[in-house]
């Protein structure tokens, strides 16, 4: 399953993102916030994503904030969550190959929609390289993060 949240900041281009990965065929489920608010902030959907990715090793999360750094330190506070802050479809194409990465963050105001979705559907289709440096790389972090 993919699952996609945001805050207020990037609300519209997670309304976008939503519309037309499902147009594409792909299955995404909204986490919300289903109606803008101004004042709600971006840890109270973070977390839920990363739990939601957290439930099984094939589950991926786009997550959107304004510059997506927010986003990215919570989500990266859970076990097992590797997500990327990427701009670019080079960049998200890179994180998933070599890092797995399983939540894609996305930083609202420095992207145009059309370089968003693009970066999306390029790291939804790519996979994970599996070579054996990446993996090597990869128990190290689980190593870090079971002696946390």
């Amino acid at each position: 399953m993919i699952y996609i949240s945001s805050d207020h900041r990037g609300f519209n281009l997670k309304k976008y993102i939503l519309n037309n990965l499902t147009k594409k065929g792909y299955e995404v489920k909204d986490l919300g916030p289903k109606e803008l608010n101004l004042n709600d902030d971006y840890p109270d959907f973070a977390h839920i994503i990363a739990e939601k990715v957290q439930e099984n090793d094939q589950n991926k999360g786009i997550i959107i904030c304004g510059n997506g750094v927010g986003v990215s330190i919570t989500t990266n506070k859970f076990k097992g969550i590797r997500t990327t802050l990427s701009w670019t479809a080079n960049h998200a194409k890179s994180s998933r190959n070599d890092d797995n990465s399983n939540i894609l963050a996305l930083p609202s105001d420095y992207i145009s929609k059309k370089q968003a979705l693009k970066a999306t559907i390029t790291w939804l289709n790519t996979p994970f390289s599996s070579e054996e440096r990446h993996l090597r790389r990869l128990q190290k972090i689980k190593d870090i993060e079971s002696n946390a």
